[in-house]
Protein backbone atom coordinates (compact mmCIF):
# COMPACT_ATOMS: atom_id res chain seq x y z
CA UNK A 1 0.00 0.00 0.00
CA UNK A 2 1.30 3.35 -1.26
CA UNK A 3 1.76 6.10 1.72
CA UNK A 4 -0.86 8.06 1.03
CA UNK A 5 -3.17 5.25 0.69
CA UNK A 6 -2.11 4.40 4.23
CA UNK A 7 -3.16 7.41 5.49
CA UNK A 8 -6.74 7.73 4.19
CA UNK A 9 -7.15 4.38 5.71
CA UNK A 10 -6.37 6.25 9.13
CA UNK A 11 -8.50 9.05 7.99
CA UNK A 12 -11.31 10.46 10.67
CA UNK A 13 -14.24 12.44 8.84
CA UNK A 14 -15.19 14.33 12.31
CA UNK A 15 -11.44 14.98 13.12
CA UNK A 16 -11.04 16.44 9.81
CA UNK A 17 -13.79 18.78 10.15
CA UNK A 18 -12.20 19.46 13.32
CA UNK A 19 -8.75 20.13 12.53
CA UNK A 20 -9.21 22.03 9.19
CA UNK A 21 -10.73 24.79 11.54
CA UNK A 22 -7.35 25.30 13.31
CA UNK A 23 -5.24 25.73 10.19
CA UNK A 24 -6.56 28.78 7.94
CA UNK A 25 -3.88 28.26 5.68
CA UNK A 26 -4.43 24.93 4.53
CA UNK A 27 -7.50 24.36 2.09
CA UNK A 28 -9.85 22.16 3.88
CA UNK A 29 -9.31 19.39 0.46
CA UNK A 30 -6.19 19.21 1.79
CA UNK A 31 -6.52 17.50 5.25
CA UNK A 32 -7.74 13.97 5.67
CA UNK A 33 -8.18 13.82 9.12
CA UNK A 34 -4.62 11.69 10.19
CA UNK A 35 -4.52 12.00 14.12
CA UNK A 36 -1.29 12.77 15.77
CA UNK A 37 -0.56 9.45 17.61
CA UNK A 38 -1.19 7.57 14.23
CA UNK A 39 1.34 10.02 12.34
CA UNK A 40 3.72 9.58 14.43
CA UNK A 41 3.41 5.93 14.42
CA UNK A 42 3.08 5.59 10.74
CA UNK A 43 6.33 7.15 10.68
CA UNK A 44 7.95 5.12 13.28
CA UNK A 45 6.87 1.47 10.83
CA UNK A 46 8.13 3.47 7.87
CA UNK A 47 11.72 5.30 8.79
CA UNK A 48 14.52 3.77 7.37
CA UNK A 49 12.98 2.05 4.54
CA UNK A 50 13.22 2.68 0.78
CA UNK A 51 9.59 3.68 0.96
CA UNK A 52 10.51 6.76 3.20
CA UNK A 53 13.56 7.54 1.60
CA UNK A 54 11.57 8.18 -1.69
CA UNK A 55 8.94 9.76 0.36
CA UNK A 56 10.96 12.10 1.56
CA UNK A 57 12.38 13.70 -1.90
CA UNK A 58 8.89 13.61 -3.06
CA UNK A 59 8.43 17.34 -2.23
CA UNK A 60 6.12 19.49 -2.61
CA UNK A 61 3.26 17.33 -0.54
CA UNK A 62 -0.63 17.88 -1.30
CA UNK A 63 -1.78 16.97 2.53
CA UNK A 64 -2.03 18.80 5.85
CA UNK A 65 -1.13 14.69 6.98
CA UNK A 66 2.09 14.15 4.53
CA UNK A 67 3.69 17.12 5.36
CA UNK A 68 3.18 15.93 9.27
CA UNK A 69 4.71 12.67 8.28
CA UNK A 70 7.44 13.78 6.33
CA UNK A 71 7.95 16.29 9.49
CA UNK A 72 7.94 13.05 12.06
CA UNK A 73 10.70 11.02 9.66
CA UNK A 74 12.79 14.29 9.62
CA UNK A 75 12.11 13.29 14.05
CA UNK A 76 13.94 9.95 13.72
CA UNK A 77 17.27 11.24 11.77
CA UNK A 78 19.62 10.44 14.34
CA UNK A 79 23.02 12.36 12.28
CA UNK A 80 22.77 15.92 12.76
CA UNK A 81 24.68 17.03 9.37
CA UNK A 82 22.21 14.78 7.59
CA UNK A 83 19.35 16.08 9.55
CA UNK A 84 20.46 19.83 8.72
CA UNK A 85 20.04 18.98 5.37
CA UNK A 86 16.73 17.57 5.63
CA UNK A 87 15.34 20.15 7.40
CA UNK A 88 16.84 22.80 5.32
CA UNK A 89 15.56 20.54 2.07
CA UNK A 90 11.84 20.53 3.89
CA UNK A 91 11.12 24.16 5.38
CA UNK A 92 10.23 26.01 2.02
CA UNK A 93 7.43 23.63 1.81
CA UNK A 94 5.92 24.02 4.98
CA UNK A 95 2.87 25.94 4.68
CA UNK A 96 1.29 25.95 8.45
CA UNK A 97 2.18 26.57 12.20
CA UNK A 98 1.23 22.80 13.36
CA UNK A 99 3.55 21.07 10.67
CA UNK A 100 6.01 23.92 11.78
CA UNK A 101 6.21 23.44 15.65
CA UNK A 102 6.16 19.52 15.30
CA UNK A 103 9.10 19.39 13.21
CA UNK A 104 12.08 19.25 16.65
CA UNK A 105 14.78 16.33 15.81
CA UNK A 106 16.59 15.55 18.17
CA UNK A 107 19.37 15.16 15.93
CA UNK A 108 19.44 18.79 15.95
CA UNK A 109 20.72 19.34 19.80
CA UNK A 110 23.51 17.26 19.32
CA UNK A 111 25.78 20.30 17.58
CA UNK A 112 24.71 23.43 19.07
CA UNK A 113 27.28 26.04 17.77
CA UNK A 114 26.38 24.82 13.91
CA UNK A 115 22.92 24.86 14.93
CA UNK A 116 22.76 28.68 16.25
CA UNK A 117 24.23 29.50 13.27
CA UNK A 118 21.70 27.49 11.26
CA UNK A 119 18.84 29.26 13.14
CA UNK A 120 19.99 32.65 12.34
CA UNK A 121 19.98 31.66 9.02
CA UNK A 122 16.75 30.35 8.73
CA UNK A 123 15.72 33.73 10.52
CA UNK A 124 16.78 35.56 7.42
CA UNK A 125 14.56 33.85 4.93
CA UNK A 126 11.59 35.11 2.77
CA UNK A 127 9.32 32.02 4.07
CA UNK A 128 7.82 32.93 7.13
CA UNK A 129 7.54 29.54 8.43
CA UNK A 130 11.63 29.00 8.24
CA UNK A 131 11.54 32.42 10.06
CA UNK A 132 9.32 30.75 12.75
CA UNK A 133 11.21 27.35 13.21
CA UNK A 134 14.30 29.40 12.98
CA UNK A 135 13.32 31.40 16.08
CA UNK A 136 11.68 27.76 17.83
CA UNK A 137 14.99 26.25 17.67
CA UNK A 138 16.59 29.58 19.84
CA UNK A 139 13.61 28.98 21.96
CA UNK A 140 13.68 25.59 22.84
CA UNK A 141 17.76 24.90 23.07
CA UNK A 142 18.88 28.89 23.78
CA UNK A 143 16.98 30.33 26.90
CA UNK A 144 18.72 27.96 29.71
CA UNK A 145 22.57 27.53 29.88
CA UNK A 146 23.77 28.48 26.23
CA UNK A 147 21.60 31.60 26.60
CA UNK A 148 23.34 34.79 25.42
CA UNK A 149 21.38 38.20 25.01
CA UNK A 150 22.96 37.76 21.22
CA UNK A 151 19.73 35.68 20.58
CA UNK A 152 16.95 37.82 22.01
CA UNK A 153 18.88 40.64 20.32
CA UNK A 154 17.95 38.53 16.69
CA UNK A 155 14.89 37.52 17.45
CA UNK A 156 14.17 41.33 18.08
CA UNK A 157 15.46 42.86 14.86
CA UNK A 158 13.38 40.44 13.06
CA UNK A 159 10.69 42.43 11.24
CA UNK A 160 7.80 41.00 9.63
CA UNK A 161 3.40 41.21 8.79
CA UNK A 162 3.10 37.35 9.08
CA UNK A 163 0.68 36.44 11.77
CA UNK A 164 2.31 33.28 12.09
CA UNK A 165 6.21 34.96 12.57
CA UNK A 166 4.67 37.26 14.89
CA UNK A 167 3.23 34.71 17.36
CA UNK A 168 6.24 33.00 17.48
CA UNK A 169 8.48 35.77 18.49
CA UNK A 170 6.11 36.57 21.42
CA UNK A 171 6.09 33.03 22.40
CA UNK A 172 10.32 33.62 22.23
CA UNK A 173 9.85 36.46 25.02
CA UNK A 174 6.95 35.09 26.85
CA UNK A 175 9.43 32.09 27.67
CA UNK A 176 12.56 34.56 28.09
CA UNK A 177 10.61 36.27 30.61
CA UNK A 178 10.04 32.80 32.63
CA UNK A 179 13.64 31.68 31.86
CA UNK A 180 15.95 35.10 31.88
CA UNK A 181 13.73 37.91 33.12
CA UNK A 182 16.06 40.34 34.12
CA UNK A 183 18.43 39.74 30.46
CA UNK A 184 15.21 40.65 28.63
CA UNK A 185 13.39 43.19 30.75
CA UNK A 186 14.96 45.73 28.38
CA UNK A 187 13.56 45.10 25.38
CA UNK A 188 10.41 45.79 27.04
CA UNK A 189 11.14 48.65 28.85
CA UNK A 190 13.10 50.27 26.01
CA UNK A 191 10.78 49.07 23.52
CA UNK A 192 13.25 47.15 21.80
CA UNK A 193 10.77 45.18 19.20
CA UNK A 194 7.71 45.50 17.52
CA UNK A 195 4.39 46.91 19.55
CA UNK A 196 2.55 43.70 19.03
CA UNK A 197 4.53 40.95 19.33
CA UNK A 198 5.48 43.45 22.84
CA UNK A 199 1.87 42.88 24.30
CA UNK A 200 0.91 39.71 22.63
CA UNK A 201 4.52 38.26 24.83
CA UNK A 202 3.40 40.40 27.98
CA UNK A 203 0.00 38.79 27.55
CA UNK A 204 1.45 35.17 27.22
CA UNK A 205 3.76 35.91 30.37
CA UNK A 206 0.94 37.06 32.50
CA UNK A 207 -1.07 34.20 31.80
CA UNK A 208 1.94 31.53 32.38
CA UNK A 209 2.70 30.24 35.62
CA UNK A 210 6.21 30.11 35.37
CA UNK A 211 6.86 33.81 35.81
CA UNK A 212 6.28 35.06 39.46
CA UNK A 213 3.46 37.71 40.09
CA UNK A 214 5.64 40.36 40.78
CA UNK A 215 7.03 40.34 37.70
CA UNK A 216 3.39 40.19 35.59
CA UNK A 217 2.09 43.09 37.94
CA UNK A 218 5.01 45.06 36.78
CA UNK A 219 4.52 43.73 32.61
CA UNK A 220 1.26 44.82 33.02
CA UNK A 221 2.67 48.48 33.26
CA UNK A 222 4.99 48.19 29.81
CA UNK A 223 2.19 47.19 27.17
CA UNK A 224 2.53 49.75 24.31
CA UNK A 225 -0.34 51.68 22.62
Amino acid sequence: MEIREKLFALADEKYKAFQSKLLPTVAPECVIGVRTPALRALAKEIAGTKEAEAFLGQLPHTYFEENNLHAFLLCRIRDFDSCIAAVDAFLPYVDNWATCDQMSPKALQKDLPALRAQAEKWMRSAHPYTVRFGIGMLMQYFLDAEFSDAYPRAVAAVRSEEYYVQMMQAWYFATALAKQYEAVLPYFTEGRMDAWVQNKAIQKAIESYRVPDAHKAHLRTLKRK
